[in-house]
């Protein structure tokens, strides 16, 4: 029996050893990173495991308002089709911020029993690894994900009130252990939920941001590692219900505060396990180097992967502890590549770009999707840049939504990662959420023209 046949089998051999489970939930991951599925009868089960669900292709392919995207050939001039939502092998997902007892099971799309779907993001990051098995290379992957704590109760971002205080934060407290403490029963059942999903959280910190907080992500093989990071966005943000708060990954929560990153880090191993990146010198081999030019001449047009929303690019600006330079150098983190240092036997390369808005599956995608093609093109990195990486003589990353999504469509590089419905379909979604914002008026264009101009 094969590992995937094994994992579904378990599906309900799991569920009959846990007869609490009241409800099941099953669910494929959208483009924008979203959850969206099915409520099921416990009963049913057995029958997912087995032949899994029909949802329509275009389920991956709505909006971040979950509207049908005008255009999606997968909608209107293909009638809409069904794929097959299969078990990725991941099993069900206890979940205890529930109400009642819970679980889910994720899914991931096929055109039919045998045939990948690549519109579906995990399929593409998928397909990525698939290809670095073929010359003989595993990714080893692992993340940082940042996020904050705000008041649920207030209509815009605020931070928290302390459950140990029951004041207001009202400072950035970089790797204070104090808002540690002070949410420690937060972190405690976000910690046993990681567990019980199998998602290796390790170090947990307070960040630069008012009750803002970083959790660290063990490294493991690339599919899973991004598994784990979307699974872990949606723990958070359940166990944060739980506790009567809101957690966000928003890029930029607070428009004078830092941003939440979405840090890669990432190194390959041979077929004996060996790191390829590590040459036995703090440089690094040539595999590594041709890497770090195949992510730099590839990352304008990927921009929009780790970018994907108008408040992303909030983030992106100089000064602000997240790179605005296509740029790389050796432990310098105001570039947007960073070689860590360290021990060379565990040499990597640190993609710093992506904000934890973005989807796991598309950003690992694009990062080890560009390092393969610069490994497969031997293309070779500029000088590494020493010192403040915010120079305006370095080129620059697309300084807005429109111009990311231009440069995703015109890039040679994408159509060597993506697949073309991929690429079609999140280049209408995008185009439909642009417009979708353009037409609103905010509440500053009201408030600064309304008498004045």
């Amino acid at each position: 029996m094969s590992s995937q046949a094994t994992a579904n089998t378990d599906i309900v051999t799991w569920l009959e050893q846990n007869p609490q489970i009241e409800v099941l939930h099953t669910a494929v991951c959208d483009l924008n990173g979203i959850m969206r599925g099915k409520r099921l009868p416990i009963d049913q089960a057995r029958r997912i495991a087995e032949n899994g669900i029909r949802m329509p292709l275009s389920i991956v392919g709505v909006d971040v308002w979950g509207e049908d995207i005008i255009g999606n050939p997968m909608v209107y001039s293909s009638g809409d089709v069904d794929g097959i939502c299969s078990p990725t092998g991941r099993g069900a997902l206890p979940i205890n911020w529930t109400t009642r007892p819970s679980a889910m099971i994720p899914l991931w799309l096929f055109q039919d029993t045998q045939t990948p779907f690549l519109g579906d993001p995990r399929q593409a990051l998928a397909h990525v690894i698939r290809r670095y098995a073929e010359i003989g290379l595993r990714p080893v992957v692992a993340t940082e994900l940042e996020f904050y704590l705000v008041d649920p109760d207030a209509e815009s971002a605020q931070p928290p009130i302390s459950p140990y205080t029951g004041k207001r934060l009202d400072s950035d407290a970089i790797l204070s252990l104090d808002e540690l403490e002070d949410f420690g029963e937060f972190f405690r059942d976000v910690y046993l939920q990681c567990e019980q999903q199998n998602v290796p959280a390790d170090t947990a910190v307070a960040e630069n941001g008012v009750g803002q907080f970083e959790i660290n992500l063990l490294h493991t093989d690339g599919l899973k590692a991004a598994d784990d990071a979307v699974l872990f966005k949606r723990i958070v943000k359940g166990v944060a219900r739980k506790h009567k708060l809101v957690a966000t990954f928003m890029a930029k929560p607070y428009g004078t505060r830092s941003g939440n990153g979405f840090h890669v880090h990432f190194s390959l191993n041979d077929a004996a396990g060996n790191n390829v990146f590590d040459d036995g010198t703090e440089t690094g081999s040539d595999v590594m180097l041709h890497a770090v030019g195949g992510l730099l001449a590839g990352m304008a047009e990927t921009t929009l992967l780790f970018a994907p929303h108008f408040n992303s690019y909030r983030r992106l600006r100089p000064d602000t502890h997240a790179p605005s330079a296509i740029s790389w150098g050796y432990e310098n983190r105001t570039t947007a590549v960073r070689i860590p240092g360290g021990s060379h036997k565990a040499r990597r390369i640190e993609h710093r770009v992506s904000g934890a808005d973005a989807n796991p599956y598309l950003v690992l995608a694009g990062v080890l999707g560009a390092a393969l093609v610069g490994i497969e093109d031997h293309i070779k990195p500029p000088k590494p840049f020493k010192g403040r990486a915010y120079s305006e003589r370095l080129p620059k990353l697309p300084a807005d939504w429109a111009s990311a999504v231009n440069a995703f469509e015109d890039g040679e590089m994408v159509p060597r990662i993506f697949d073309q419905t991929l690429q079609s379909m999140l280049l209408a979604c995008k185009r439909q959420e642009i417009a979708g914002f353009a037409s609103q008026v905010t509440d500053l264009e009201f408030s600064a023209y309304l008498e004045v101009v």
